[in-house]
């Protein structure tokens, strides 16, 4: 839990302190109260609890349900208006290689004309980059509390592009996989993969239009923080086609995997009824002279029972050769 006081005019950094004990949380509200012309607060809390907003809501205004979202945390990404005040639900991602799986978190953003407070939920902290990019681009920083949604967001739709890139390597050792020669069963493996992209796409698709909403003049922003926010909807977009392109692609292996199953399945029927043609004929023959009935052909000739295992061979041979010119065995 950290608070950060940034000049306007002179991108000038000062950390106030934090929200963890009384005598940090009375430091923190005085020097709230202290805000100088041209100088905002950025306040920033993990899974706080409703005392901490409480005390911050009085700066912001905060509506009872704004509060409620940041506490129980878990929301879709979306933006809602109370007043001065905007509030967008962001979904963070990071992705375990060793899974492989996404893991979501959350981050909720408030920004008032002179305050900006986020709220973590999940181990993943953007706001840590978000604030070391603003350190190094203070220009950013004539925008207001706008500079901070801009870096977090920026920050958060980046990792969305790394988190597509991993997954990507790994959609495509899975295809690799799909199309070798070994024979392995990849369905839990493909559906596994297919799961943590939806999980993705549920983080990705709801924020695209609000992230557009901020690249056009509807909040009635400085025009020239527009070009930031545009930059951060042409990325987010490509990172939306990118994982519609995955879902997708996972889709086209699952087919082209069950497609080999059925090919595996047919070649082992088809082996398995060559097998059996063969060895019908010889039981055929067999059958045929096992019949007792006194008058037979070949039944009392000395060369009978070795004309009868003669035949047995030849046949299994001919029709052997056949089925292995016929690629079948």
């Amino acid at each position: 839990m950290r608070c950060v006081v940034y000049n306007e005019r002179t991108g000038r950094a000062e950390r106030v302190g934090c929200l963890q004990d009384d005598g940090g949380r009375a430091a923190t509200l005085g020097r709230l109260k202290e805000l100088a012309e041209g100088e905002f607060a950025w306040v920033h809390l993990d899974r706080p609890d409703e005392r901490d907003l409480e005390d911050l809501s009085g700066y912001l205004e905060l509506h009872p349900l704004a509060i409620e979202d940041a506490v129980q945390a878990y929301q879709r990404p979306k933006r809602e208006r109370y007043g001065d005040v905007l509030a967008v639900a962001l979904k963070t991602l990071w992705y375990l290689q060793e899974g492989p799986e996404v893991e979501t978190g959350e981050v909720m953003l408030f920004t008032g004309p002179r305050l900006a407070l986020s709220v973590r939920h999940g181990p993943a902290d953007p706001t840590a980059e978000a604030a070391r990019r603003l350190e190094e681009d203070p220009k950013t920083l004539r925008f207001g509390p706008l500079a901070v949604l801009h870096a977090v967001l920026d920050t958060v739709v980046d990792s969305y592009s790394e988190v597509a890139l991993r997954i990507r390597a790994d959609l495509t050792q899975l295809e690799r996989r799909v199309f070798a020669p070994v024979r392995e069963d990849l369905i839990e493996e493909i559906y596994s993969l297919k799961r943590e992209v939806v999980e993705f796409r549920d983080a990705v698709e709801p924020l695209v239009p609000v992230v557009q909403e901020f690249a056009g003049s509807r909040e009635g922003w400085p025009k020239e923080a527009l070009p930031y926010f545009r930059d951060v909807a042409d990325h987010m977009q490509r990172t939306n086609t990118e994982v519609h392109s995955l879902d997708e692609l996972l889709n086209s292996a699952l087919d082209a995997h069950l497609a080999r199953v059925g090919t595996w399945q047919n070649d082992d029927m088809r082996r398995i009824s060559s097998w059996a043609a063969i060895l019908a004929t010889p039981t055929l023959i067999a059958g045929v002279y096992g019949m007792n009935f006194a008058h037979m052909p070949e039944l009392g000739w000395v060369y009978g029972y070795p004309l009868a295992v003669a035949m047995m061979v030849v046949a299994a041979g001919l029709l052997y050769r056949a089925f292995r010119r016929n690629d079948w065995l």
